[in-house]
């Protein structure tokens, strides 16, 4: 996750560095609500970068909280067929994001923007079980894709009330636990008897296809 984020600082200063000489063309924009679970996004926007070229630029994170799975199918099938201990859970997931921002008119908004671009998941689930003497994380790396529309009202010269719909999609990935890993194309690691990848995929909320909905603020410079 730390070279993920030091990739997307680089890049955002480079951008940064290559801007025009106008204060309008950098904006920060924090949002808070749902995208497959509760969570925060915060991110950085260039426009004008390149001379005659029409398209912003933004770099963002994402943190999301989420329901991991399921804690008993998870124990079957990472580690044992032990039923005891009292199963607790906690899920979440880190989310990186490079897209391209196109100015367009819909439905009369003003200031409204189609988005497009790539998008990285790290998440983990971690599944405790009080009283069975195991606590462990299940993670996965994911690269994958993203559209939506956002619009921004203003709220004076600087300021604006920004709200983002989209949809982010994100293919199968390997999944690791306990020292037994899960993949897609069925080569596994220490995988217990009768379970495969679709079992532990099935178990598992890592993301697949993610609504997002979000309202905000943005900030322009």
């Amino acid at each position: 996750m730390k070279r993920a984020v030091l990739g997307l600082a680089l890049m955002a200063l480079t951008l940064l560095g290559a801007g025009t000489s106008t204060a309008e063309d950098f904006t920060i924009t924090t949002l808070a609500g749902y995208k497959g679970g509760a969570g925060f996004r915060i991110a950085g926007s260039v426009g004008n970068f390149a001379q005659g070229f029409p398209l912003a630029i933004e770099l963002g994170i994402t943190h999301i909280r989420l329901d991991p799975g399921r804690a008993t199918d998870v124990r079957k099938i990472f580690i044992n067929d032990a039923t005891n201990g009292t199963p607790d859970k906690s899920g979440w997931i880190w989310g990186f994001h490079l897209d391209f921002l196109f100015p367009v008119r819909w439905l009369g908004l003003q200031n409204a923007q189609f988005y497009l671009g790539v998008r990285r998941s790290l998440f983990t689930g971690e599944f405790i079980y009080i009283g069975g003497n195991e606590d462990f994380e299940i993670t996965s790396n994911q690269w994958g894709a993203g559209a939506g529309l956002r619009s921004t009202f203003p709220m004076g010269r600087l300021l604006g009330l920004t709200l983002s719909a989209g949809l982010d999609y994100y293919p199968n990935a390997v999944l690791t636990g306990h020292d037994t890993t899960y993949g897609p194309d069925g080569d596994n690691v220490n995988d217990r008897e009768g379970y495969t990848f679709t079992d532990a995929d099935n178990a598992v909320n890592q993301p697949k296809i993610q609504p997002m909905f979000m309202v905000g603020l943005s900030f322009r410079f």
